[in-house]
């Protein structure tokens, strides 16, 4: 009986189909000598004419990175290699391929071995045809991953060095506000500075990130929240979980930012939401501890109750069997609206609040910020001595002075964040003074943050209304 001849396409010999000429550069090797998409694609085609392959075509990536298979030609030399139109690749250098060990490890073994996929590689000379060219394919991409490792971490030491001087990273992912002027190599404010002060006063007074992204020239609420987060606005620098000083100007005071990151952890613990209700985000109940809820109660009236009492929020009951009753939303809006006026009125005859100005804590500051700086020159100078000797020795001492910087670091913030703590009461204080003249006048927006300036939360037990002041 005559054997069937096999039509598994993978087990084809190579020979049938096109010759892949596989051209790459990176952005920043666009230029080297040897390295350019032109130069690659002569090389190539010169050794296809010697070899007598005369069916081939290039596939070209100008401008990316090696590092990964994320490339246009890249994919489609995938694609065209699974659809069987592919016999052999060739590239001028192993690390044109790939930089990554683990991926031209997939190359190799998952997807040209496979599908009968020649592999050549002119600057190597070797190919994957006998078994010492498959052996060295995998010795080669070790090499080409140690070599970018060891890029890398030169770049990384590098740039560590630029920001401890204060200089900017880079050209990208500058600060909304900012310019980069890459003849300083520092950050310059912009036309678009002053709209971030105003989004830092507008957030103190209570608009949401939401509201302000609709105010502003920016993408989203996301880039309003990175905004209120970076320290770039108070002239310093992040970089790998260390803040440096920066040589650039700051935008927003150092007080200013600390206020708003306590106005920050403040309302990630409140919920604050825009709604139609006066009280939503404040109220919680003194019986099981859950959020409490406004629902609409036949065809005029509002009530409030708890929300361990509605089973279809699952996540947001406390207690299943919790009897705290449902209040008329009405009534209790009249009942905290007139106790948060007369705490106002109380406020405003107040003289004994705390003046903004701490001189005693401002002095300490001044004091901290001096040691603070000295510990950091002599770390500088430690490891100047230690590039030019390299004594171990010099390491314990970094070591110990960093211990030093680290501790001086914490307590500097700390009297920061006191200070920042008493003018946010000030202003707070300042803020509700006329409150009762102006109440009537306000809208349920503007009086839903008049109300969050005043107050964290309110606890309904039965009859009984616990208001909890941040004034």
């Amino acid at each position: 009986m005559a054997r069937k001849k096999s039509t598994n396409p993978d087990t084809k010999k190579t020979g049938s189909g096109i010759t892949a000429l596989y051209v790459r550069v990176s952005t920043d090797a666009q230029f080297e000598e040897g390295y350019s998409i032109e130069a690659q694609e002569k090389k190539l085609k010169q050794w296809c004419e010697v070899k007598d392959f005369s069916n081939y075509q290039v596939y070209q990536d100008g401008g990316w990175s090696g590092s990964n298979l994320d490339r246009p030609a890249m994919k489609q030399l995938i694609s065209d290699i699974m659809n069987h139109k592919v016999c052999r690749v060739v590239v001028y250098k192993l690390d044109r391929l790939s930089r990554s060990q683990k991926d031209t490890l997939f190359l190799l073994e998952e997807l040209f071995i496979p599908h009968n996929v020649e592999f050549f590689s002119m600057n190597e000379n070797f190919d994957t045809s006998t078994p010492y060219g498959k052996a060295m394919i995998g010795i080669l991409s070790v090499f080409a991953q140690l070599e970018r490792e060891n890029i890398r971490e030169r770049t990384r030491m590098g740039m560590y060095e630029r920001v401890k001087d204060g200089y900017w990273m880079g050209g990208n992912g500058v600060p909304f506000g900012y310019d980069y002027d890459s003849n300083q190599d520092i950050l310059v404010p912009n036309e678009h500075a002053e709209d971030v002060k105003n989004i830092y006063d507008l957030y103190l007074k209570g608009y949401s990130t939401t509201r302000l992204a609709k105010m502003f020239p920016v993408s989203g609420d996301r880039q309003i929240t990175m905004i209120l987060d970076r320290v770039t606005y108070i002239g310093k620098i992040k970089y790998n979980d260390e803040i440096f000083q920066g040589r650039h100007q700051p935008i927003i005071d150092e007080n200013t930012w600390q206020r708003v990151q306590l106005e920050r952890q403040r309302r990630s613990t409140k919920n604050v939401v825009t709604s139609p209700y006066l009280l939503t985000g404040l109220l919680v109940c003194g019986k099981c501890g859950a959020k409490m809820r406004y629902q609409k109660w036949g065809a005029d009236k509002v009530k409030v109750y708890c929300y361990s009492q509605q089973t279809s929020k699952l996540n947001l009951v406390k207690d299943p069997n919790c009897d705290n009753p449902r209040y008329d939303a009405e009534d209790l809006e009249k009942i905290v609206v007139e106790d948060v006026l007369r705490m106002a009125d109380k406020v405003k005859a107040d003289d004994k609040i705390v003046p903004k100005s701490n001189d005693s804590r401002r002095a300490g500051i001044k004091i901290l910020q001096e040691k603070y700086d000295t510990i950091s020159a002599k770390i500088k100078r430690l490891y100047n001595l230690y590039a030019e000797s390299e004594d171990k020795i010099l390491l314990e001492t970094i070591k110990e002075n960093q211990n030093q910087l680290a501790s001086v670091s914490k307590l500097l913030n700390n009297e920061k964040t006191s200070i920042a703590a008493v003018d946010d009461i000030v202003d707070r204080n300042n803020a509700v003074r006329n409150l009762r003249s102006v109440w009537d006048k306000l809208t349920i927006q503007e009086k839903q943050r008049a109300l969050r300036i005043c107050v964290s939360r309110i606890v309904v037990t039965d009859n009984h209304i616990d208001i909890d002041y941040l004034i």
